[in-house]
């Protein structure tokens, strides 16, 4: 028996039609607002990251610091150099991380602004640049001739690690970076988000370091020994400079807030 079609139960038909419509366009749209979501945490998570490693990057210069950290480590043997490489390596991530994280607190509890530390960490930069580049190549050789033997985590924090490496500048601007918080209230996966990007760029910078050191001799190879003195000595001066250039930035600052 055929059941007659009526108006009540076309008009039935049709909304039933209508909310399939609804909820097929209502999942099209948190679908949408989804990828969304994913593609703007993934655009803030690799801008926080390139933002951490190139603002880094030219100031630590580990391509520039590798003829002076094997002109400082030649006496060394190269399994002594390559545990001094990934020493040094491992001290700039906890420098760089502790200095980004809580470095603006430790100011502030301290009661220490940023341009003094600048003046401070140039004066310290001073000081290795024109003791390094007075001594050259030899500068190694002479203190370990003195001294009795030593491991290479006694070596591996100071000059190698800080001011070598990590000097006051890239504190400087990692403690500047670490302040620079988005304003209002985040949440806790916008904090983790933040945090594991700035994490990466880290340790992507630290990778960095440990291989331009760890390969320092073959990349410089070519050189020789005189060339390495003289390329030791140039990059002395190079760090000399920047010193110089680190102490007047924070002088000027202090001038300024006067």
């Amino acid at each position: 028996m055929v059941r007659p079609i009526t108006a009540g139960s076309v008009r039935l038909n049709t909304l039933d039609d209508e909310e399939r419509g609804r909820g097929q366009l209502s999942n099209s749209a948190l679908q949408c607002r989804r990828s969304l979501q994913i593609v703007r945490a993934m655009t803030d998570f690799f801008n926080a990251f390139l933002l951490v490693y190139a603002g880094l990057f030219p100031i630590i210069n580990p391509v520039g610091n590798a003829p002076i950290f094997l002109g400082l480590t030649s006496s060394r043997t190269e399994a002594e150099r390559n545990t001094l490489a990934h020493r040094v390596a491992i001290n700039s991530f906890l420098l760089l991380a502790g200095s980004m994280f809580i470095g603006s607190h430790l100011l502030v509890f301290f009661g220490i602004t940023l341009p003094v530390v600048r003046v401070a960490g140039g004066l310290v930069l001073i000081a290795f640049g024109w003791k390094l580049l007075h001594s050259g190549a030899e500068l190694e050789d002479q203190r370990l001739a003195g001294a009795k033997p030593c491991s290479a985590a006694d070596d591996s924090f100071y000059p190698l690690t800080m001011p070598l490496t990590v000097g006051p500048g890239s504190i400087s601007v990692a403690i500047a970076l670490g302040s620079q918080r988005p304003a209002g209230t985040l949440e806790m996966s916008q904090l983790a988000l933040l945090g594991g990007s700035a994490i990466a760029g880290i340790i992507a910078l630290s990778a960095t370091i440990y291989v331009c050191y760890r390969f320092a001799k073959r990349t410089i190879a070519l050189l020789g020994d005189n060339g390495v003195n003289v390329v030791v000595r140039l990059s002395a001066f190079i760090l000399l400079c920047i010193g110089i250039q680190v102490l007047w930035t924070g002088y000027s600052a202090l001038v300024i807030a006067r």
